[in-house]
């Protein structure tokens, strides 16, 4: 049974150029919205041709929710593949249409100071879920409430899920979005982030009940 969301509304649309680090550019739509559950100021990055609107009848878009990660996305932090991933998605999108679904969930949900309190814990010897539990905090506070608002203020119906993670796929659907494919990302490491990919392959192949090959 899916979940019951208020509906939100799109308050503010407008083009921006984008440019990463290597060279590459492309060109978003970005929305704000009004009415998000949790109040904060998500973004949708519409990019490509034919986002898969209902209006529009396009094909299904790729979506991919993106939680915010200052230290990766922003200071390129080796910790975490973030920053690779945002990258990836970005230029994936662009090429088939969609939307990047920019989630402010800093540190899964637990936020930046935490993260960092989070990564101390990491230095010794935690996981990255161990130590958001050491903290208080559950091993993933993400909630996806506001990724399936967004969509639907954006007209969007079935999607495919660029993610590795199946708990953002559950999540979706279970708040009422058809999600027809879930579309692996690549797997960025260094030896900087082994031990924290090693620690998310892990969870996500408990949370899916089978071997994290996607």
């Amino acid at each position: 049974m899916s979940e019951s969301l208020p509906v939100a509304t799109i308050r503010t649309q407008v083009t921006v150029p984008l440019r990463f680090s290597d060279g590459y550019a492309t060109t978003a739509r970005l929305h704000t919205f009004d009415g998000l559950v949790d109040g904060r100021e998500h973004l949708a990055f519409a990019l490509g041709e034919g986002h898969g609107t209902v209006e529009r009848g396009g094909a299904v878009p790729l979506v991919r929710p993106h939680s915010e990660c200052l230290t990766g996305d922003v200071f390129g932090s080796q910790r975490c593949d973030c920053g690779p991933q945002l990258r990836e998605a970005v230029q994936r999108i662009a090429e088939v249409g969609g939307y990047l679904l920019y989630l402010r969930q800093e540190g899964r949900g637990i936020g930046l100071y935490a993260k960092l309190d989070a990564y101390a814990l990491q230095d010794a010897g935690l996981d990255t879920y161990e130590a958001n539990v050491a903290l208080g905090h559950e091993e993933d506070e993400r909630d996806y409430s506001v990724a399936a608002q967004m969509l639907a203020a954006l007209g969007v119906g079935p999607i495919a899920v660029l993610s590795n993670n199946p708990e953002k796929t559950e999540q979706l659907g279970r708040l009422g979005v058809t999600v027809t494919e879930q579309v692996p990302t690549g797997i960025f490491l260094s030896p900087a982030n082994a031990d924290y990919l090693a620690a998310k392959a892990s969870r996500a192949a408990r949370a899916a009940d089978l071997p994290f090959v996607r």
